[in-house]
């Protein structure tokens, strides 16, 4: 892990962990909710029992807070997860009519809190870059 990538794995490592973890003890209503909002922007997910959907949320959501987390873990690596994860809630932020302006990126009131979700998208692109641009890369110079 290299220090300059820590403010950024710190941060959005521990908030996914947290976010997992209270996902963990969700009760029905809020697995209802929860899968509710992820089937209607992805209707396959509509097969997945509700609290079934929200424990697989949540053991994700940890197991990229933990990754993120982990020193052992490649910044290139955990940086496409983060991608991964963020990119799908982006999709869904852009499937939600509800979220956004019509034919814009712009959130409406309601898709302010998911459409931040830009931010951890792109602390990931800078951990999948950094790794593929810094790593051993030194100028030589002669004489």
């Amino acid at each position: 892990m290299k220090f300059r990538d820590v403010p950024g794995r710190v941060a959005t490592g521990t908030y996914i962990l947290h976010s997992g973890i209270q996902k963990w003890s969700g009760d029905e209503e809020r697995a209802a909710q929860v899968h509710g909002f992820a089937s209607g922007a992805f209707p396959n997910l509509k097969q997945i029992p509700p609290t079934q959907f929200l424990k697989i949320l949540s053991v994700s959501e940890m197991a990229l807070g933990v990754a993120l987390l982990s020193p052992v873990t490649s910044g290139p690596v955990a940086g496409a997860a983060l991608c991964g994860f963020s990119g799908s809630l982006l999709a869904l932020y852009w499937k939600t009519d509800a979220l956004h302006e019509p034919g814009s990126p712009w959130p409406t009131q309601a898709g302010t809190a998911i459409s931040k979700d830009v931010w951890m998208f792109g602390i990931g692109a800078g951990l999948v870059l950094g790794g593929l641009f810094s790593g051993g890369r030194r100028s030589k110079r002669k004489g």
